[in-house]
């Protein structure tokens, strides 16, 4: 994740994750949900079933996750600790089911990754292995950890489908989706078939455009920039002897 500067997400420690903002470097982009199905190394349906799970005693807030099936990776023998913590009050919110592209709300609420998941609820989590611990997987605004409460939620049809794709030698995956989104185009008062073409467009139209082109910066900075290019200017206009 060395994209994030710093991905404070992952802290989750005493204070309130959304009191504190992460932030992302200049040309950052948020992954398609085809990349996401690429570089993770677990793909993992689990139920949340606690909170301030912590396996090796350390002060970090964790949710125990039972494992329920693995699409992609190896499926693990028990529950697994997630950094993260157990919703309630304004944070139980679940994912929208027919939103294919944006992440969960709370990814927009400053820690830039959901963080608070309902006791119960059954998820998609995207994951990586790092120091022997499961970590999210995708970096920042990505949809890394999605409720999907029935086993024909469109997430779940487009994810399975994106990692059988993915097993595929690269040069026959753009055929392979081109055909499954004009499959289910043709499926015209099928609404949910027209939500996965979409998704399925929006990876063949390749990588998104980076989230920001440079680091926004302050309006005491920008004073400061404006007035040296300003003087830089001057100095050119001169005449030199």
């Amino acid at each position: 994740m060395q994209h994030l500067l710093p991905f404070v997400g992952l802290a989750l420690l005493a204070a309130p994750i959304p009191a504190a903002a992460c932030s992302v470097a200049p040309g950052y982009r948020v992954p398609t949900n085809f990349e996401l199905v690429e570089g993770a190394d677990l793909i993992l349906l689990g139920t949340v079933t606690d909170g301030d799970f912590e396996p090796d005693g350390n002060e970090q807030q964790l949710i125990a996750v039972e494992p329920v099936a693995a699409l992609k990776g190896a499926m693990p023998t028990g529950p697994i600790a997630l950094p993260a913590m157990i919703a309630t009050g304004a944070e139980l919110q679940l994912s929208n089911p027919y939103e294919l592209k944006e992440a969960h709300p709370q990814s927009l609420a400053g820690a830039c990754i959901r963080y608070a998941f309902p006791r119960g609820s059954r998820v998609l989590f995207f994951l990586d292995r790092t120091d022997g611990a499961w970590h999210p997987a995708g970096d920042a605004f990505s949809r890394w950890a999605e409720d999907v409460l029935t086993d024909d939620a469109p997430w779940l049809q487009a994810v399975r489908f994106y990692v059988e794709v993915a097993k595929l030698p690269e040069e026959e995956r753009g055929a392979a989706l081109t055909a499954r989104r004009d499959e289910l185009g043709a499926l015209g008062d099928d609404p949910v078939a027209q939500l996965l073409a979409a998704d399925i467009d929006r990876q063949l139209a390749g990588p998104d455009a980076p989230f920001r082109d440079e680091q926004p910066a302050t309006e005491h900075q920008s004073i400061e920039e404006e007035a040296a290019e300003a003087e830089a200017e001057a100095d050119a206009t001169v005449p030199r002897n």
